[in-house]
């Protein structure tokens, strides 16, 4: 687990509400402070859907809402003239990307193994802050999947021009 300071709020926000950057996570839940506390629980509810929009959206396969359905809502929530009083994400990345990260770091663990590799995004008013996370499914004290997930956020972070300080 890392924790960063993001050092350019107004480019990370623009990067997070107004392009697809972020758009790869699924969101498990968050908040938004602006003149009420708006929650977000991210957990899908296939049963407001048709049978044949649950096969076109895939929902046997996710358990939550993509960035990239709750952003333009979130957006209409933070836009604005006023800067909101806070807000927290937390963001888990989608099992074919976390595949995707095994593959690449030749981790020892399998897909089953991993609940999730989260990103936590909060702002407090006076900074942007994002820590990572690794839950597995199995005890190990093997720690190689949380290093090598640090790792991806902070050359994530760097290709995206997202400066930042590892506190």
């Amino acid at each position: 687990m890392i924790s960063l300071q993001i050092e350019d709020v107004k480019a990370f926000m623009n990067k997070l509400l107004l392009t697809p950057t972020f758009d790869a996570f699924w969101v498990v839940e968050g908040s938004i402070v602006t003149y009420n506390t708006f929650h977000i629980d991210g957990h899908l509810k296939p049963e407001y859907y048709s049978k044949e929009e649950q096969e076109a959206l895939k929902l046997s396969q996710r358990r939550f809402s993509r960035w990239q359905d709750l952003r333009p809502f979130c957006l209409e929530l933070i836009k604005g003239k006023r800067t909101p009083l806070g807000f927290r994400f937390t963001f888990q990345l989608s099992p074919e990307h976390v595949e995707k990260l095994l593959l690449r770091t030749e981790s020892a663990f399998s897909l089953s193994d991993v609940t999730g590799l989260l990103l936590n995004i909060r702002y407090d008013g006076t900074g942007l802050f994002c820590t990572t996370a690794a839950s597995l499914s199995l005890f190990t004290m093997d720690k190689s999947l949380e290093h090598a997930w640090d790792e991806a956020i902070q050359r994530f972070f760097g290709r995206q021009e997202l400066a930042f300080t590892l506190l």
